[in-house]
């Protein structure tokens, strides 16, 4: 599908890095709700929402939580927001499922297969831990699989149907592009897609142009040129050079702390803000315009900020 905007969106948060990280990664309600009015203001017209303990930086699925995060935002800004469903580690289906079947958003994302999902490798790297749990968490990776079956992928997406919920389907390997397929063939799923490639995750393809180029062609043999919309990652340091290929090629954006802390070598980005306004400056170089909350609603077939329930 062409479209004359650019989509950006911006991850507050996160599961997969640790507070002991980044001095500058949102833990409280406060902060998140914070990050996302600037990341709004820098651009963003999405917003990735998960929420932590405020206590202590862990991921939590605290339903109280999120509703504190999603009304606050709601009432500060109007872009669209997109709830988490991956979590994090060891959480439930039920759990995931939670946030979309109360709050109705008018986004969800859905990891669409299960896979290797590790951070192990980075403990090395910290001299000190803010939170007993981190390093356990962190190690405990290692031997995590993050479970997404065909039958609880056909359960999610019954439940965003039920709730008018669009979803945005999480690619990290060759894999999940046939699942999306199949899932399609079976009814699960109706065109148009929207998809979030994902590259650079331990588990998952290497943030290479090579990567992506290959599960975009991929994409248009299984599911058909112009039946989808599409936003890359790169998590870590190839955040803004895998994203300035999907600008070139025709794609949207995901930038934020979730997936890279860093605005330039060696330098902690102090706000996911800071990667909206760098990576909406790549685009304006290459001629495209950042979209709007209601130019991104409308290229994606949103329902709007009306029918959510938050």
């Amino acid at each position: 599908m062409t479209q004359q905007k650019v989509i950006v969106t911006a991850a507050l948060t996160g599961s997969a890095h640790f507070p002991s990280m980044s001095p500058y990664l949102p833990i409280t309600p406060k902060q998140i709700i914070e990050e996302g009015i600037r990341s709004a203001q820098a651009g963003a017209s999405i917003l990735h929402i998960h929420v932590r303990n405020p206590d202590n930086g862990m991921p939590t699925p605290d339903i109280d939580i999120f509703r504190e995060v999603l009304t606050g935002l709601k009432e500060a800004t109007d872009a669209v927001i997109c709830i988490s469903t991956g979590g994090g580690m060891g959480m439930s289906t039920e759990q995931r499922a939670a946030p979309v079947m109360t709050f109705k958003p008018e986004m969800a994302s859905l990891n669409f297969g299960s896979m290797n999902f590790s951070v192990f490798h980075v403990a090395e790297k910290i001299r000190e831990w803010k939170y007993p749990w981190e390093k356990l968490g962190m190690l405990a990776s290692e031997d995590f699989i993050f479970p997404n079956t065909f039958r609880t992928l056909r359960e999610f997406l019954s439940i965003f149907t039920a709730n008018e919920t669009r979803p945005e389907l999480e690619v990290y390997d060759l894999g999940m592009v046939n699942n999306i397929a199949f899932m399609l063939g079976r009814g699960h799923l109706k065109l148009p897609v929207h998809i979030q490639f994902v590259t650079g995750t331990l588990g998952g393809v290497p943030s290479t142009v090579n990567s992506l180029v290959t599960l975009v062609n991929a994409t248009r043999e299984a599911v058909g040129q112009g039946n989808f919309t599409w936003s890359a990652i790169g998590a870590g340091r190839q955040q803004m050079h895998i994203c300035s290929v999907a600008l070139a090629m025709g794609g949207n954006v995901r930038v934020g702390l979730e997936d890279n802390l860093f605005i330039s070598k060696g330098v902690f980005a102090k706000s996911s803000a800071e990667l909206v306004g760098k990576i909406i400056r790549i685009s304006k170089e290459l001629g495209l315009e950042p979209a709007n909350p209601d130019e991104a609603r409308k290229i994606l077939g949103l329902k709007g900020l009306a029918k959510v329930n938050y």
